[in-house]
């Protein structure tokens, strides 16, 4: 009878035992010690009884069949991790001297039953991810950690970028590859969709309140630019009558600008966005005099040194935004973070369409990159020395396999019973 050798300590990462290893270790010895005690009682009872008749006959036939199946299936146990008594008999040591072709198989196996794209899909639909998660980031203790995680990845992101590296992008990437676009065909075709769309009647609206609410505040202001204009012959009570019927006059259109959406004056304006949007896609005139304007806006020398400017004032803005625990950033993150964690644990609708963005992306990494992903197991066994791999392998799976001796032993023993029971019943 052999034992396992107990794991020797290596130097290469992995292979250094823990606790949980040591606690392995003391299982197996323990189970061996008992699959090889049941051993020596089975020899010590067929020793004992040998020869004998009667009901001790019965005994010495059980002790010598619990004999048989224990030896039976110690070799076939010890024959996985090793040769048996040394031996070098064919067939044993399996995992020793087939290794290489056991992790290719266990790398089927994982690839076939473990990262197919139904599977993965299945497993994510079942485990409702977004609810878990929104669970969790409903606890605003929870929601602090990842916007702290997230705080520390932003500044580092920003610290990391320089001045002069920005700088560079700028003037090596950015700025002529922006002087490259056709800004007339972009701003033609980008102006006609908004008219189309009719995007831009907020704006219009908005600004037309403005007017209207300073027309009323400044009355005053209205009148006397009248006065200015006015001939000096006429009567001051004259240019007072026109000025307040120029305010009055004003006033009452944009009123009405305002309440008709289809005022003559907004057609005209949407007539004229729309010729100038063709004019830019469609006139060369137009073309050359928005390219000179870009040529000359992207080649000035201050353009370099406001975007850099620009980009210095926004990146400390950022960083003191960033690092400050209280703030107004952090604040908004937590805050946000747990209404989603809180939307996601109560919105039906909202939870499938995120577990079906994690089982698209998952479905989509195994479907493309499986045998990529797989190739770490039986790259990793490869690398392994071939008794350090049956040792290890012994060490996770040995104290299981030593109940396949011990039911062995008891099995052996029933089935001797019962032949001797045959056997004497038929003489």
């Amino acid at each position: 009878m052999t034992f396992a050798p107990a794991l020797v300590p290596s130097r290469r990462p992995g292979l250094d035992p823990g606790e949980a290893d040591e606690r392995r270790r003391r299982a197996l010895r323990r189970m061996k010690l008992l699959a090889t005690g049941l051993f020596l009682v089975a020899t010590l009872i067929f020793a004992v009884t040998v020869n004998q008749d009667g009901a001790l006959g019965f005994v010495n036939a059980g002790a010598e069949a619990a004999m048989v199946g224990a030896l039976a299936d110690w070799f076939a146990v010890t024959a996985l991790f090793r040769h048996p008594l040394g031996l070098p008999i064919p067939h044993t040591a399996l995992i020793p001297t087939r290794k290489d072709q056991l992790g290719q198989s266990l790398e089927e196996f994982v690839t076939t039953n473990f990262l197919s794209e139904d599977v993965v899909r299945d497993k994510i639909q079942r485990a409702e991810v977004s609810r878990r998660v929104g669970i969790w980031l409903n606890d605003p203790a929870h929601a602090e950690r990842v916007a702290t995680e997230l705080t520390a990845a932003g500044r580092g992101a920003i610290a990391v970028l320089r001045d002069d590296d920005v700088a560079a992008v700028l003037e090596q990437v950015v700025l002529p590859r922006a002087a490259a676009l056709p800004w007339s065909q972009v701003i033609g075709s980008l102006l006609d969709g908004v008219v189309d769309d009719g995007t831009h009647h907020r704006l219009i609206d908005l600004v037309l309140v403005e007017v209207h609410e300073w027309l009323e505040a400044n009355r005053d202001k209205v009148m006397s630019l009248v006065y200015e204009q006015a001939p000096g012959w006429t009567p001051q009570w004259v240019d007072t009558r026109i000025a307040r019927r120029v305010h009055e006059e004003l006033h009452r259109w944009l009123l009405e600008v305002i309440a008709d959406p289809r005022h003559p004056a907004r057609i005209a304006l949407d007539d004229l966005l729309h010729q100038f949007g063709n004019d830019l896609r469609n006139d060369p005139n137009t073309q050359e005099r928005v390219a000179a304007i870009r040529d000359r806006l992207l080649t000035h020398p201050e353009m370099r040194r406001a975007s850099v400017a620009i980009w210095t004032t926004v990146r400390r803005l950022l960083l003191e935004t960033i690092e400050d625990p209280d703030g107004e950033l952090r604040r908004r993150i937590v805050t946000g973070l747990t209404d989603f964690g809180r939307q996601m644990t109560v919105d039906p609708a909202l939870q499938a369409r995120l577990d079906g963005y994690v089982q698209d992306l998952l479905g989509h990494v195994v479907h493309n990159y499986a045998d990529e992903v797989v190739t770490v197991i039986s790259d990793t066994i490869q690398r392994w020395d071939a008794d350090d791999a049956s040792r290890r392998i012994e060490l996770h799976v040995g104290r299981d396999l030593q109940f396949i001796r011990i039911n062995g032993t008891v099995v052996g023993a029933l089935a001797g019973l019962a032949i001797h029971t045959v056997v004497v019943l038929t003489q």
